[in-house]
């Protein structure tokens, strides 16, 4: 199973466009970015590759990285930076299946495989797969489990990917705080790899309008405001999944400069073999 990192940021990506800060000019003297996130995962069994998210940055993103175009792809939710490179599908690729969670999201009565129907019910190539949460389906020789998290106010999905052959494992912790269900924990742990949502340092939750959440025993916060997890909440839930291997990603340019590109932080490009 080859993973590449195709996507790295958060929804302004960095360099952010029109931005002068000092990890935006660092990014760009160091000739590294991240674009908005997207994971590409090549079974190379089997010769099929599943892409985890559709970004806006898809053409840029599968020209710079020279990855082969998706057999399947599944989308984790409905924000425009992990679903609006779907359009790229037009002309591209004669058929696509897309597996999107079949739950229904109270905020707006639809699940998230209604929306991608509804709203790319345009694109011919296109075939949605509703897919229920926990419960494995296989996708291009691997198993896909998709496990709900937190990331008020919509429905919002990780995921784990599993080669049944060799065992090999990659865990997603989609776009969350640190309040995981027990159940989607369950599924996450113990993986090969984990790409885990760590947008900005800890120190930075006081400049949220709403401040940080689920602390550590000293104070840390584990969660920057409501959506997403900091990079202390993050790397304490790797401990907590176990994992093998962490790499933090969906990740702000509001990391100071000489922190911004320090390890586990990842860069677009990144691959890796499981």
């Amino acid at each position: 199973m080859r993973v590449t990192l195709l996507g790295t940021g958060d929804t302004t990506g960095t360099p952010t466009v029109g931005c002068d800060c000092d990890t935006c000019t660092a990014a760009r003297d160091r000739g590294v970015e991240r674009t908005r996130f997207s994971v590409h995962v090549e079974n190379e069994r089997v010769d099929e590759s599943l892409l985890i998210d559709f970004s806006p940055d898809f053409r840029y993103q599968f020209l710079r990285d020279d990855v082969s175009l998706p057999d399947a792809a599944v989308i984790t939710h409905v924000h425009f930076d992990h679903l609006d490179g779907l359009g790229n599908v037009f002309r591209v690729l004669d058929s696509l299946e897309v597996y999107a969670a079949d739950e229904t999201d109270p905020q707006t009565g639809k699940s998230v495989a209604e929306t991608v129907d509804d709203d790319y019910h345009y694109l011919d190539p296109l075939t949605v797969v509703p897919t229920t949460p926990l419960e494995p389906v296989s996708v291009c020789g691997l198993e896909v489990t998709l496990v709900p998290v937190d990331h008020p106010p919509l429905v919002c999905y990780g995921l784990r990917v599993e080669d049944p052959v060799t065992g090999a494992a990659l865990s997603i912790t989609g776009d969350t705080s640190y309040d995981i269900p027990e159940a989607s924990r369950e599924v996450l742990a113990d993986p090969d790899l984990l790409l885990a949502d760590g947008i900005v340092p800890a120190d930075l939750c006081e400049y949220h309008p709403i401040g940080g959440r689920h602390e550590d025993d000293a104070g840390v916060p584990r969660t920057f405001g409501t959506k997403h997890m900091t990079r202390e909440g993050a790397l304490a839930m790797a401990e907590v999944l176990n994992a093998d291997r962490t790499r933090l990603v969906h990740l702000a340019h509001y990391y100071p400069a000489d922190e911004a590109f320090a390890e586990p932080l990842a860069v677009d490009g990144e691959e890796y073999v499981l």
